[in-house]
């Protein structure tokens, strides 16, 4: 006997939508942001993303050329990635998430940035020395760029949601 396949239900494939805009929208938004502000400091794009790699080679990434940069850049979108995630996972259980999307988001993108600076930047032993007007400079990025796409995205999933039930 063979048993049955599980039935797939809809919140999968809506979750792997809504996590792959989530991350391709907010990633793309705060890279783009990132080569922006390193052009205006003279660094380019793969530097930058050598930069990112650092926390995996140290300074070696900056000799190993495009290897690094892809680790940078692939690191990057994990990051946003987890952080699309674990919004999507919360608003599963916290509705005020998706029913107040732009507070929400706002507010999400502050905890992704105090996360990456207090946690994830030391943890790859990167430790940036920043003014109190780029800290609030970066902070409104990650706010606007990273923390509201993935709050509006995720809203717009879960409205289908509602919709179809």
């Amino acid at each position: 006997m063979s048993a049955a396949p599980p039935a797939s239900t809809p919140e999968k494939p809506r979750a792997v939508r809504a996590l792959a805009l989530a991350t391709l929208v907010a990633g793309v938004l705060d890279i783009s942001s990132a080569f922006v502000l390193w052009g205006m400091r003279g660094i380019g794009p793969i530097r930058g993303l050598q930069i990112i790699a650092t926390g995996f080679f140290g300074q070696d990434s900056f000799n190993r050329g495009l290897t690094s940069a892809a680790l940078g850049l692939a690191a990057h979108f994990l990051i946003i990635f987890v952080a699309a995630s674990l919004f999507y996972l919360a608003s599963r259980k916290l509705r005020f998430l998706t029913e107040q999307a732009i507070i929400s988001g706002l507010a999400y993108g502050i905890a992704v940035y105090v996360f990456m600076t207090c946690v994830v930047l030391p943890l790859a032993s990167v430790h940036p020395k920043h003014s109190v007007s780029e800290v609030a400079r970066s902070m409104i990025i990650v706010m606007v760029l990273v923390g509201l796409p993935i709050a509006l995205i995720v809203r717009r999933f879960a409205n289908e949601e509602i919709r179809q039930d």
